[in-house]
């Protein structure tokens, strides 16, 4: 794996080993494999579809770039339970990091894509992890300058707590206790080839 899904604050990305992480005994970890995360998205979808009366005027908007993957993954699952379509779109919440005063401007992850009017919609904002909540906070802020959504509501694929913020995942496929020592990455087949998610190391991938 050789790029990162995206650049934000939250400690979590997929990245190459580094040679000194390579010459000492590895301690990645699988902690989901295809069929695990095929089952959790799933599940995922049909609590939205629960919570949200069928899907009904909601959009399921991913942040870059792992939880647009994840995005369209849920609205495919939910076109196929339900036989219709739900909007499905990205955000991309860089100009708006807590940090992009002190550490920015950071590049475009990119274009954002949301429905002509977000008024009164239930909005899902959906990551690959969630961590320490600013990412989310900062994609929150990014879709308020579009409209007034009647609720925001959060899914990640995987909690792995730490937060930060005020910010909490109504939507979880897996929750993973992990060290500030430790990170979480996941694989897409879009961006990688395969499914999967792994625990390792702070200081096993750049």
């Amino acid at each position: 794996m050789s790029h990162s899904h995206k650049l934000h604050t939250d400690t979590h990305s997929s990245a190459t080993p580094t040679d000194s992480a390579a010459q000492s005994p590895s301690s990645i970890r699988q902690i989901m494999n295809t069929d695990e995360i095929r089952r959790a998205l799933i599940r995922i979808s049909h609590e939205i579809l629960e919570r949200t009366n069928g899907a009904e005027n909601t959009a399921i908007i991913g942040l870059y770039r792992g939880g647009s993957i994840m995005a369209q993954r849920l609205g495919a699952c939910i076109a196929r339970f339900e036989q219709r379509e739900v909007f499905v779109g990205a955000i991309d919440f860089s100009p708006f990091r807590d940090d992009a005063q002190q550490n920015g401007p950071f590049p475009l992850l990119g274009p954002t894509v949301l429905p002509p009017d977000i008024t009164g919609k239930t909005i899902i904002l959906v990551d690959d992890v969630i961590n320490t909540g600013r990412s989310m906070r900062a994609a929150l802020s990014a879709i308020l300058t579009y409209g007034r959504p009647a609720r925001i509501q959060c899914a990640a694929l995987v909690d792995r707590g730490h937060r930060e913020m005020p910010i909490r995942a109504e939507y979880v496929g897996k929750n993973t206790p992990t060290s500030r020592q430790e990170w979480i990455v996941i694989h897409f087949t879009e961006l990688d080839g395969s499914d999967e998610a792994l625990l390792m190391r702070r200081e096993e991938f750049q």
